[in-house]
């Protein structure tokens, strides 16, 4: 059985190697053969039998209670985010694979709020796909034109990655971002595209993939070196737009009165040029439907 179709014996097995047994209490004695806990120390931990926690595992038993999954939780010191992730694994009935992926459209109202912001804005799909950006942040990071990918950029273009001093940092954040998005519907064909591409193209990324690390989208600090403004920290957000699945709108602001402040409206205001993705290598932005892209 694979990782695709026992989506929960997959991530048991990714954290369950990660604890160490010294953070489980467990004396380190003579030579281990497996890195973290083995599975008869997770069963013991848990209260549950060795046997049972092999049948999790290995996807002959899919719905274990809310008991076991929280002494299991405790055991692999799963935070919010990981149990949250953890039960979407868990179902009670076959789910019904999807026809068609619904379409990323950013609704009118949102890309008219997007033109009037003053600060970098942009829309993102599920996937980090970049669906629309107003100038100044395709000054800012010519990786936020339209019809871009925020994962692909950064794990496989060395342009972007010298754009930000702590790319790694945030590749760990957008892939943990990404599992916590997708949960168990891992049969989306731009899933499929896109992990599928990475895991091929970057050694990088199939590290951070078989983590299965798990982190919801929150605000939080970008380092940026812009090659004619210096280095900029600014503060980015991610807002939920109302009335679509998952798309969000990600705005990057200094602190006010700051040096990143100044730096910020000299970029807005010295015209730099932007470049466009979409016509500087001809690819279509996607599943835009002619809606205006910034």
């Amino acid at each position: 059985m694979s990782a695709t179709t026992n989506a929960l014996g997959a991530y048991l097995r990714a954290r369950r190697e990660l604890v160490t047994p010294q953070q489980a209490g467990i004396p380190g004695v003579g030579v281990r053969r497996v890195p973290g806990l083995r599975r008869e120390e997770v069963a013991m931990l848990a209260g549950i039998s060795a046997d049972y926690y092999l049948r999790l595992e290995r996807g002959r038993d899919r719905n274990p209670s809310a008991q076991v999954l929280e002494s299991i939780a405790r055991v692999l010191h799963l935070d919010d985010d990981h149990i949250a992730h953890l039960r979407t694994l868990v179902s009670e009935a076959p789910r019904r694979r999807r026809r068609r992926p619904p379409r990323e459209i950013p609704p009118p109202g949102a890309l008219k709020l997007l033109d009037s912001l003053v600060q970098p804005a942009f829309i993102e799909g599920r996937y980090f796909d970049i669906l629309a950006s107003n100038s100044l942040a395709r000054a800012l990071s010519p990786g936020l034109a339209a019809g871009g990918n925020q994962l692909r950029d950064m794990f496989l273009d060395p342009a972007e990655q010298a754009l930000h001093p702590d790319w790694k940092d945030v590749t760990e954040c957008l892939v943990a971002n990404l599992r916590q998005s997708v949960g168990n519907d891992i049969d989306d064909p731009r899933f499929i595209e896109l992990t599928g591409e990475l895991s091929l193209a970057s050694p990088h990324f199939r590290r951070l993939w078989a983590r299965h690390e798990v982190r919801g989208q929150r605000g939080s600090l970008m380092r940026i070196n812009h090659p004619q403004v210096g280095e900029l920290t600014l503060n980015r957000e991610r807002l939920g737009i109302g009335g679509t699945e998952g798309l969000m709108l990600v705005v990057y602001h200094p602190e006010a009165g700051s040096g990143d402040a100044e730096k910020l409206a000299l970029l807005a205001s010295a015209g730099l040029p932007t470049s466009d993705k979409n016509k500087s290598s001809g690819r279509p932005a996607r599943e835009t439907d002619g809606a205006a892209l910034g």
